[in-house]
């Protein structure tokens, strides 16, 4: 990962994926790489401090691109700096995310990034379990797995395939039962472990999720509770603007309901990023009380926020198509099992009665970090079965992973400093000619030299020499503009530098 690979990060729940991670992503940072952390959900965007990444893309809801958006996206200054300023871009629980978004984010990054290369040259690291739950599919039909992709053999990632096991307890049988799904390997011994747990109620006072595979139930478990509730309510209704059709199809891509009641001491998801308000989607909390019309929450980690409305729209060409305005929030005493991929649970409360897809059970079981932290209140046929493809490529990945292991070492301790940081080196000549350079510029310009570029631009560009159009727009300070006025000069400068 560190040399430059893209890769497939994969292993069982809890083997230590987003740790590894998070190590990866600290050392490419402080070796100087720009890294965008992104997540195919909220709730698994939250668990690594990114965002989702639609929303990272710029594509939204797409489903695909037209000529149009082609356009759009070569216009697009915004987003053309956003892909040329990442070096690597990580999409944790990609096991969810569909193929076809995986061909369009790669044809949006040759596009931006004026590249034939896989992804416009982005180093791509893709981190995920293939046993956990595919992408939801509209209707019949095959499920458009993303390592079925032209994107994903295009990309031709490397295998790592992390086997040790970090969440689940070693000796009270659900390890044991977990890794049994995963070889189709189910016998009587695994199914009393199931039994065991089956109809099993959590104490009175015990706090806990409450996993259902069905939205539908959710809503009930949780409208239930807020019925409970002896404090007076508040009702919110979404606002819309469009065309109906157009309202129609944006409102069920919004995860915040048309209508939401709430009480004080309800329990809330968020469903929106507002990171300068200091939450995101899948954020957790808790109703304190009301403040005219801004609900009070409680985050989990005792943040205070007084929520506001928030907008959802649809645009095309530069204009507003549709656009739905509602509290970004949810009730969540229960959540489905979709929305819980990636949490660790102490405790969970578990419905599997309704499983409709390969893998739910699997997701559901995984959460829990232990038999005696399982509640579970029903199972049906397609409970524990696993998609059939997904055993054959699972080996494969398996395979490819310990070829790798045998050639491939760890990062070198000598690369770090004491601090942890990987040395970046300043080519001083390069960087001498640069000042010369801004200095003769400027003077031809008339203006003064900071404003053809400050002297952390120099340094960045000293350190790591563009020689592309592409790679001059990744450095700090560089936008279109500025990169067609100047990208000429600075090119010619840096070529004898090619790292």
């Amino acid at each position: 990962m560190m040399g430059g690979s893209n890769v497939f990060l994969t292993g069982a729940p809890g083997a230590g994926k987003t740790y590894v991670l998070n190590e990866f992503v600290g050392r490419a940072m402080r070796a100087g790489k720009k890294v965008a952390v992104t997540a195919s959900t909220g709730i698994a965007a939250t668990h690594l401090g990114g965002t989702t990444i639609h929303a990272w893309s710029g594509l939204g809801i797409r489903d695909f691109l037209t000529s149009d958006d082609e356009k759009w996206l070569e216009g697009n200054d915004k987003l053309i700096k956003r892909y040329n300023a990442t070096d690597v871009l990580v999409i944790d629980e990609v096991s969810m995310l569909h193929g076809a978004r995986l061909n369009m984010l790669n044809q949006t990054a040759k596009i931006l990034r004026k590249s034939p290369a896989p992804f416009g040259g982005l180093q791509v690291i893709l981190v995920g379990d293939l046993f956990q739950l595919p992408p939801v599919t509209r209707g019949p039909g095959l499920i458009d797995f993303v390592y079925a992709s032209e994107a994903w053999a295009e990309l031709n990632p490397k295998i790592c395939y992390i086997t040790e096991q970090h969440r689940q307890e070693g000796h009270d049988g659900l390890l044991n039962l977990l890794e049994a799904m995963r070889s189709n390997s189910l016998e009587d011994e695994h199914r009393m472990i199931v039994g065991e747990r089956m109809g099993k109620k959590p104490p009175a006072d015990m706090v806990l999720t409450r996993l259902y595979a069905h939205n539908v139930d959710v809503e009930g478990i949780n409208l239930q509770h807020l019925s409970a509730l002896t404090t007076k309510g508040k009702t919110f209704k979404m606002d819309t603007k469009g065309s109906k059709a157009r309202i129609e199809a944006l409102t069920k891509s919004v995860l915040a309901p048309e209508k939401l009641e709430l009480k004080v001491g309800a329990e809330v998801m968020f469903v929106a990023n507002n990171f300068a308000e200091g939450f995101v989607n899948g954020s957790r909390g808790t109703v304190v009380g009301f403040s005219g019309e801004k609900p009070i929450v409680e985050l989990l980690t005792g943040r205070t926020i007084y929520v506001e409305p928030h907008s959802w729209s649809v645009n095309e060409d530069g204009k507003v198509k549709a656009e739905v305005s509602q509290l970004p929030l949810r009730l969540a005493w229960a959540i489905t099992i979709h929305k819980s991929q990636g949490m660790s649970l102490d405790a969970a409360e578990v419905d599997l009665s309704k499983a409709f897809t390969p893998g739910m059970g699997y997701v559901a079981l995984s959460r829990v970090r232990s038999l005696d932290g399982l509640y579970l209140q029903g199972v049906n046929r397609v409970a524990f079965t696993m998609h059939p493809e997904i055993f054959s490529f699972d080996a494969a990945l398996r395979q490819a992973s310990a070829d790798i292991a045998k050639t491939v070492n760890d990062i070198d301790d000598e690369q770090l400093t004491a601090s942890g940081e990987v040395v970046v080196e300043i080519n001083d000549e390069l960087f001498e000619k640069l000042k010369d350079w801004r200095l003769r510029r400027a003077k031809a310009d008339g203006v003064a030299p900071f404003m053809i570029a400050h002297n952390t631009t120099l340094v960045a560009l000293a350190a790591t020499p563009p020689q592309t159009p592409g790679q001059l727009l990744g450095t700090p300070g560089f936008g279109p503009k500025k990169a067609e006025t100047y990208g000429a000069d600075i090119l010619a400068i840096t070529a004898e530098y090619a790292a």
